[in-house]
């Protein structure tokens, strides 16, 4: 049985780096999986900007089928392999990689709650809550140091396009999260990871019992 866990959260908000709290305090193997790679190839023209530049904070900017079937996937138990996005020129690379089903599945993304059918394969939802100065800051040091990009373009785009859709389709989704996170998350990933290790025992047991029932006593 796959946990698999939606983090999400503005970009900037430390979804990827509270997912590595949680890996660190879990004691079983855990796959981090990137909303991020299923990026479409070509972005839709129809919500392009008024300067005819994509829209990548949209939620049509993703890949929703191949997302859904990889996500169906891994929920199966069964291993896909992710599409590779560089960001540095906007598209896919052609190559893939390896995906594992282990025991838990974090899926970050600032999207991770926002399809009904995704949120209906979540057996828990996270939304990070962190104010706007300080999301604004970490993807402009992060876009400018990790991507190549230009200090104009980024703030630019953060005008442009991912404030407005963040207050148009990301924030909304905090209202389907189990658990809403703000700045500080050492806390909050010591509860959330005590609950998955909890949860993880108890299928253990139920798996050593069902064994033990099917085999009959030594």
């Amino acid at each position: 049985m796959i946990k698999l866990i939606g983090i999400s959260g503005g970009s900037g908000s430390g979804k990827t780096t509270f997912a590595k709290k949680l890996i660190n305090l879990v004691d079983e193997p855990i796959t981090l999986f990137h909303m991020d790679s299923y990026y479409l190839p070509v972005q839709p023209e129809r919500h392009f900007t008024k300067s005819r530049k994509p829209n990548f904070d949209h939620p049509e900017a993703f890949d929703w089928e191949l997302l859904r079937n990889h996500l169906t996937s891994l929920k199966e138990g069964l291993d896909v392999n992710s599409p590779v996005y560089d960001f540095k020129s906007s598209s896919r690379t052609g190559e893939s990689v390896t995906t594992k089903a282990t025991g838990v599945v974090l899926f970050e993304g600032i999207f991770t709650l926002f399809d009904n059918e995704i949120r209906n394969m979540l057996d828990i939802k996270v939304f990070l809550h962190v104010d706007s100065d300080i999301r604004f800051t970490r993807r402009l040091n992060r876009d400018v140091q990790e991507r190549g990009r230009s200090l104009e373009s980024v703030i630019d785009q953060y005008y442009e396009t991912v404030r407005p859709m963040y207050q148009k389709f990301l924030e909304p989704q905090k209202q389907f999260a189990d658990f809403v996170v703000g700045e500080e998350t050492d806390v909050a990933a010591q509860i959330l990871a005590a609950k998955i290790n909890n949860d993880l025992s108890y299928i253990n047991l139920e798996r050593e019992t069902l064994s033990t029932l099917s085999h009959g006593p030594n």
